[in-house]
């Protein structure tokens, strides 16, 4: 009976129906293989690696043998999906993304970004009003590390800017690739995980005013696959064999959270924590555990109570421009967003609340670090950063963005459960799934950005009639004139959100929209949003005696009106969307 319980014991690696192991903590034993020691009890079959496969005799024999032999522990292998078609598979993502979520440079962000690099690059740029241009840089190395690889590579910004934009969605992609391959086991879980990360990439976090990735370039565009590579270096480095020395596994787990703190320091400061949760999660010694993440817990808690302590309270010209960042105060959003927050929170809750197996270990704890962020987020936001608060600087710091990491981390979560268990490895699954999702997605962009191409690229003209205006005040207006446009001209039907500063090259009075996220940042800005937006509220259809009365006194030369818009001055361009006037002197 011993003989033949051998016998059994060197068959195929699968296992017959009704098998259970109880399998120890994953142990590294090559750059490609993961070992899990089993102990099978008797009466089962129990996997392992086999030179042959199971033949149908031996499955008949091994349903009528009971095994009475004493328990023993055998290692068991599987073989992770191979590096080279993960890479394949992302650049075909990235490719698909590109296609579904679009590329708008000047949109949002990316033109304030875009505008503080042509700065760096002509420094007669923006001679008036150009703290709004300058008063970013302070606090990042984002506009000074691309001028410097435009200078390096002598190829137009345009270039640069898309490059990198490509390049930090492949990033963004292959981090989560990796992430993916260290949570699970099955090559349709990990594919499962990052097609869905791709087919969502531009999806909106709750109501905190941003994406998971931007349509455009920009310094988040950088923090976000630094903060996943430094994940994944947390789950290597605390593996029970990890490939590399602990100082390496350090460096690997640094450089990135470095960089991005270069050109993002509060993303940063964000992803740190969620790396520092996850080496807690994945500790051992349970009250490492339990200790470290209270201790992370209390020590956000207390950094934020003593900033809110401890700060001045706001003036009221400041509460009139922090009041419009309605993305600052969780209770000042629609249910719906409110629900994006509740929502990934519970799912993570609930993923955390499973028992871990030595194939789930990683992707657990990682839930756990989503959930736990989350948690604090929230709560940090409820008690510190609330409308009627003394002072706003916790608000300014805005905790819910963290939610950026959260979401990521259940994006992927849910698109492994989606490939393992409903796709699989059915090829009509899989394209009829993510038709259906990136539909969605496309139709979304196509009604955030109707009027401008879906794709933006350097060498194709402009079909927006906004920024044809733009183009043309770039070329035929002086560098040192001043320009008016309505305070809400971003949400004008048509203008699609595309900057003014980044595609003109000319100075402009302080808007609404960008520049009030800018003086919401930097108090000392407060004063001239407030002159800015307050002389250009209404302009459109303000008379012109109004306009002249205004604007003449801020040094304004030049006014982007719509063309809808009355008024004697004359234009030196007009069209069927935007006319370009001078302002009478």
């Amino acid at each position: 009976m011993k003989a033949l319980a051998d016998l059994i014991l060197t068959l195929s690696p699968r296992t017959s129906a009704g098998l259970t192991t109880t399998c120890k903590r994953p142990t590294r034993s090559g750059p490609s293989k993961t070992n899990y020691t089993c102990t099978c009890e008797p009466t089962y079959l129990c996997p392992t690696l086999s030179p042959r496969p199971l033949t149908a005799g031996d499955q008949a024999l091994a349903t009528t043998v009971a095994l009475k032999a004493p328990s023993r522990a055998i290692e068991v292998q599987y073989s992770p999906p191979q590096l080279g078609f993960g890479l394949a598979l992302v650049t075909l993502l990235t490719l698909l993304a590109l296609a579904i979520h679009g590329y708008h440079p000047y949109a949002e962000d990316g033109g304030v970004y875009m505008a503080g690099v042509k700065r760096l690059l002509h420094p007669a740029l923006y001679p008036r009003w150009s703290e709004f241009v300058t008063e970013h840089l302070r606090f990042s190395l984002f506009a000074p590390l691309v001028a410097t690889l435009v200078r390096v590579s002598h190829l137009p910004l345009m270039t640069v800017w898309l490059l990198l934009y490509i390049a930090s969605f492949w990033l963004t992609l292959f981090a989560a690739w990796q992430l993916a391959t260290r949570c699970y086991a099955s090559r349709p879980a990990c594919c499962g995980a990052v097609s869905l990360l791709a087919a969502w990439l531009t999806i909106p976090i709750a109501g905190t005013s941003l994406m998971l990735m931007d349509p455009y370039f920009s310094a988040r565009s950088i923090s976000t696959p630094c903060a996943l590579f430094a994940l994944v270096a947390v789950l290597d480095l605390l593996a029970p064999n990890p490939q590399y020395s602990r100082a390496t596994g350090l460096l690997r787990c640094i450089l990135p959270l470095g960089f991005a703190a270069l050109v993002h320091p509060l993303m940063a400061a964000y992803a740190l924590g969620c790396v520092l949760l996850l080496a807690c999660l994945l500790a051992q010694n349970q009250r490492v555990r339990v200790g470290g993440t209270t201790a992370l817990t209390v020590l956000a808690l207390t950094v934020a109570a003593l900033v809110y302590g401890n700060a001045q309270h706001e003036t009221p010209a400041y509460l009139q421009v922090a009041l419009t960042r309605t993305y600052w105060f969780v209770t000042r959003w629609e249910w719906y967003e409110q629900f994006g927050l509740l929502a990934p929170w519970a799912i993570l809750i609930a993923i955390s609340l499973r028992r871990p197996t030595p194939t789930s270990t990683a992707a657990i704890a990682l839930a756990r670090t989503g959930a736990v962020a989350a948690s604090v987020a929230i709560l940090v936001s409820l008690l510190f950063a609330r409308a009627a608060a003394p002072t706003y600087l916790v608000a300014r710091l805005q905790p819910l963005r963290i939610f950026q990491i959260v979401y990521i981390l259940m994006i992927l979560a849910l698109g492994a459960l989606l490939g393992e268990k409903l796709l699989q490895r059915k090829p009509l699954r899989w394209a009829a799934t993510f038709i259906l999702l990136t539909t969605i997605m496309l139709l979304a962009e196509r009604q955030t950005f109707p009027r401008s191409a879906h794709l933006e690229l350097p060498w194709q003209q402009s079909r927006n009639g906004w920024q044809r205006a733009f183009n043309w005040i770039a070329t035929h207006t002086p560098v040192d004139a001043l320009f008016a446009l309505d305070a809400h001209y971003v949400t004008q039907p048509g203008e699609d959100a595309q900057t003014f500063r980044a595609m003109a090259e000319r100075s402009a009075l302080a808007d609404y929209s960008k520049d009030g996220g800018e003086a919401s940042i930097t108090p000392g800005l407060t004063t001239a949003w407030s002159i800015g937006q307050t002389a250009q509220t209404g302009l459109n259809t303000a008379s012109d005696a109004t306009r002249i009365a205004q604007l003449r006194p801020l040094g304004v030369d030049w006014i982007v009106l719509p063309q809808a818009a009355i008024t004697s001055f004359a234009c030196d361009y007009t069209d069927d969307v935007v006319k370009v006037c001078r302002l009478p002197r």
